[in-house]
């Protein structure tokens, strides 16, 4: 591995991925922009099952892309992306379409640094799929550097990781670039129409709704729940483990249920103005579950006094449901999977066409740099990723919040003191009435 030995402090690691992406801008000319027919060249950052999932979607959503770049902190995940990515099946959408993976091991890169130097090596469109703590810093140095950006969602942590991405949102916005969040409900076809059909009013004026992600301890964490080897320190335990530890995933509530919470701000055409929230550990015990609940219950309130509750577990041998309910004064929406209906006054069943959406998510992107009208999605999922964010402070704290004060005023910031293979306790179980509101 390269450079994960030496010590660096947050403040620092922010300040030389900055300095880097600048000085990479004078390697790359004009392919930044990469408006028109040319060839998109990909850098993929993070190389899990999600990030090889991401790469593949891009490379099936359009012609004329290709993947350039593998970056990550460990060399076992991108040596397998390597070898999945390097050879598509011959019946692949993306070989229908001509597209390749132009790796070279020259270009796959390790280490705490792997993203600034995907980001130096000629590529126009970064992917990000990390755990979720690293994409504010991953974000921003893409950027900085002119590159459009595929981020998967949540996209912070804390409201410091929000407030960074906001600003780097604003920032994309003057250079032209496209970000786009993993958030493919937006891009699915059920979703899309019944959102047009709420937003023009079919069901009246909306007054509440529920959203539900009640699932069992889900397949891909058994590969996530490794017993410690001797040979790691904290830091690279915690950082193999990352969805088990808040600092790095959120929580169950930001890594996973943002997608229903950004469906209701969606729904809602707004974010909560405050929340109130419980939640908790009745079956993850030990160092092997680190440090986040399995259930969250929360309350949003939306302007206009309209309530949404929102419920989220993950326990094994219980009832799943996956679904979001959106209730007017003249009907109400439901939508689970591809299934989308409204009942009421105006009642709809949706029965038209059906694509991947996280194909369609990067197809959207690709298109909108073509046309030099590139997407900006990355305030509304800061946003999204701040909803979620604010319902876990208050279930950990038991206090209620209001939306200004965790955008504006709060300070919590969960990054660790210096970015190395070393020493890095894990924080203590938050328990409600005594883990402080910060």
């Amino acid at each position: 591995m390269e450079n994960t030995q030496n010590q660096c402090s947050r403040r620092d690691f922010v300040k030389t991925s900055a300095a880097l992406s600048v000085g990479a801008m004078g390697l790359i000319g004009t392919r930044a922009h990469a408006a028109g027919s040319g060839t998109l060249r990909v850098g993929l950052i993070g190389c899990g099952g999600r990030g090889t999932g991401a790469a593949t979607n891009i490379l099936d959503a359009a012609p004329g892309v290709e993947l350039y770049a593998l970056g990550d902190l460990f060399p076992e995940p991108l040596d397998t992306a390597f070898r999945q990515l390097s050879q598509p099946r011959p019946d692949s959408p993306m070989a229908k379409m001509g597209n390749k993976s132009n790796l070279d091991r020259e270009r796959c890169f390790v280490g705490f640094d792997a993203y600034q130097k995907v980001i130096a090596c000629g590529v126009d469109v970064v992917l990000m799929a990390t755990p979720p703590h690293f994409r504010p810093i991953h974000l921003e140095a893409a950027v900085q550097a002119g590159k459009h950006s595929f981020v998967e969602k949540p996209v912070a942590v804390d409201p410091v990781g929000v407030r960074s991405v906001i600003a780097t949102s604003s920032l994309a916005r003057e250079k032209n670039l496209a970000i786009v969040a993993g958030t493919q409900r937006r891009h699915s076809n059920p979703h899309l129409e019944t959102i047009r059909r709420i937003h023009r009013g079919d069901i009246g004026a909306v007054v509440g709704g529920q959203t539900y992600f009640l699932i069992h301890n889900t397949p891909w964490l058994g590969k996530h729940r490794r017993e410690r080897h001797p040979e790691w320190s904290d830091m690279e335990w915690q950082c193999r483990c990352w969805y088990w530890f808040n600092w790095l995933s959120g929580d169950h509530i930001v890594e996973q249920f943002v997608h229903s919470l950004d469906f209701m701000n969606w729904a809602m055409g707004s974010h909560p103005v405050s929340c109130i929230g419980v939640g908790g550990r009745e079956v993850r015990k030990g160092t092997d579950y680190g440090n986040i609940y399995d259930h969250f219950t929360i309350e949003y309130e939306y302007p206009g006094d309209v309530r949404i509750s929102a419920m989220c577990r993950q326990i094994d041998s219980c009832t799943n449901r996956i679904s979001d309910r959106v209730v007017g004064t003249q009907g109400s929406a439901h939508l689970g999977g591809s299934t989308a209906t409204i009942q009421g006054a105006r009642p709809f069943q949706y029965e038209g066409p059906n694509h991947n959406p996280q194909v369609a998510e990067h197809a959207d992107m690709i298109a909108s740099i073509r046309d030099g009208r590139p997407l900006n999605h990355g305030k509304r999922i800061a946003e999204s990723s701040l909803t979620a964010i604010m319902g876990r402070m208050s279930a950990y704290t038991g206090r209620a919040l209001k939306w200004d004060w965790a955008l504006k005023a709060s300070k919590l910031d969960l990054s660790p003191a210096s970015y190395e293979f070393g020493d890095l306790p894990v924080r203590p179980i938050a328990v409600p009435g005594e883990t402080k509101l910060i």
